[in-house]
């Protein structure tokens, strides 16, 4: 897998795993009936145009992807990284980034270091984090 940076390429070794969390109900652990509120709430099947102009939506289909594939390319080179989280009541803690699950609701850290001590194993929040830095 090659990633480009500006004029750099960089091989990743190792994509970053997908973790399903948490199980769903059904027996399939396909995740959550799609007519419960919490699916609902997480999962819009679609995000509707922010004008009704038919010509903008290919546009903004467009932008999103690009939008998307650049935010999927950083998660493959935040892969095994000492990353920097920012978070809500400006606490900022470090950890090495691990995986994500699908709908990237959580991000699976190891040596979370916080204000109170560090966690060998952990799940942050992506609704808490308002931003992280990393190394490339």
């Amino acid at each position: 897998m090659l990633i480009t940076g500006g004029n750099k390429r960089l091989k990743m070794a190792m994509p970053v795993s997908v973790l399903r969390l948490p199980k769903g109900p059904d027996p399939n652990s396909r995740g959550f009936d799609p007519k419960s509120p919490r699916f609902i709430a997480l999962c819009r099947t679609s995000i509707p145009c922010s004008d009704a102009d038919a010509e903008q939506l290919p546009r903004e289909q467009h932008a999103r992807s690009v939008l998307r594939e650049s935010f999927l390319r950083c998660l493959l080179a935040m892969a095994n990284k000492k990353i920097q989280f920012q978070m809500h009541e400006r606490v900022n803690v470090e950890a090495t980034f691990r995986a994500s699950d699908i709908d990237v609701l959580n991000f699976q850290v190891s040596d979370l270091h916080t204000p109170i001590g560090v966690q060998k194993e952990a799940l942050i929040r992506c609704q808490d984090v308002i931003s992280f830095t990393f190394d490339a």
